[in-house]
């Protein structure tokens, strides 16, 4: 198929464009331009897929270069987006631009250009506060901060999309991924990259929250999933290892690994709001086992284990861990 990525410059989307080009795909990637011409990570691509993929460099704000990066496409990964909560406390506007209206221009191009497929990327943070568990993709929206606000409404003008025009959208919505790659402002990469600093005294937000860990690759293997299976528009599907734990346990987890003695120091520039804190989040994969035939590798503690092994082996390579500047606090 001839894909077309957004946010393939990210870190899911880096991953997600290799592994496409390594199942034989014809794949267009769709990155953040800046004046440096940096792809993102995918200046940093493995060998085997070096050269093998067309980048375009733009602004899913712009519709018109969306509509120009979309056409003669089969489908489109839609994962350009701004995702950092705390910075959704003071640029609001900035995501409802990139989160909504970006989705719109997609999803648009989409409609008038024919595309035969549209997996839309949503997140667990719509969810807000469990009010049941597993969480099933009928649990209720609760827009918890900005992101998760802007969130809902890209995934509720996606697939209002289908509902009035009949555009083959099909929501993804990944839990808490980690793995090689992702942003210091995520707390994994964050207790790493602090302990592999040399420190000790790790400085932490809210330590009680429960979180469902998703590793990279089973994150990216939902999304192939998807892409493969047939009439599956209209649907939305937990990406999650169904597999529930606090950030204080995954602290002491990635400590054991890391065979290191630890103090913990709250830091409250690291803390949300008191609302709107997500408190607790466990996936239900069950529908995406039976309607596309996914589920996790890296399940349960075990696979957290191992995947959290992956992580720290990828952050503390010292080529890795100089990327990140672990003396600050990443928004």
């Amino acid at each position: 198929m001839k894909v077309l990525v957004t946010g393939a410059d990210g870190f899911i989307g880096s991953h997600l464009t290799e592994a496409l080009v390594r199942q034989g795909h014809d794949v267009r990637a769709f990155v953040y331009y800046n004046s440096f011409n940096t792809w993102g990570w995918l200046d940093e691509c493995g060998e085997d897929v070096r050269g093998k993929f067309e980048v375009f460099s733009g602004d899913i704000r712009d519709s018109h270069f969306v509509r120009h990066a979309m056409a003669g496409v089969d489908a489109v990964l839609h994962l350009a987006a701004l995702i950092a909560i705390p910075y959704s406390y003071t640029a609001p506007e900035a995501y409802v631009d990139t989160n909504v209206k970006g989705t719109l221009n997609v999803i648009q191009a989409a409609r008038d250009l024919g595309v035969s497929k549209v997996l839309h990327t949503s997140t667990s943070e719509v969810y807000g506060t469990a009010r049941f568990v597993p969480i099933t993709e009928e649990h209720p929206l609760q827009g918890q901060s900005p992101y998760s606000a802007s969130k809902i409404g890209a995934d509720a003008m996606a697939l209002s999309y289908h509902a009035s025009f009949g555009t083959p959208v099909t929501v993804i919505r990944p839990f808490n991924t980690y793995g090689p790659r992702q942003s210091a402002r995520a707390v994994i990469p964050t207790i790493i990259t602090q302990l592999a600093s040399g420190k000790r005294n790790l400085k932490l937000g809210s330590l009680h929250p429960t979180r469902d860990f998703n590793y990279v690759s089973d994150t990216v293997g939902g999304f192939l999933a998807a892409l493969r299976k047939e009439d599956i528009a209209g649907h939305t599907l937990n990406i999650g290892s169904n597999y529930e734990v606090t950030i204080g346990e995954t602290v002491r987890l990635i400590a054991e690994l890391m065979d290191t003695e630890i103090t913990i120091e709250t830091d409250e520039q690291r803390l949300r709001p008191q609302d709107s804190e997500v408190e607790r989040l466990w996936a239900s994969n069950a529908k995406a086992k039976a309607l596309i035939g996914w589920e996790p590798a890296f399940g349960g503690v075990e696979g957290f284990r191992k995947g959290l092994r992956q992580t720290i082996d990828w952050f503390t390579d010292s080529a890795n861990l100089k990327r990140y500047k672990t003396e600050m606090y990443n928004v």
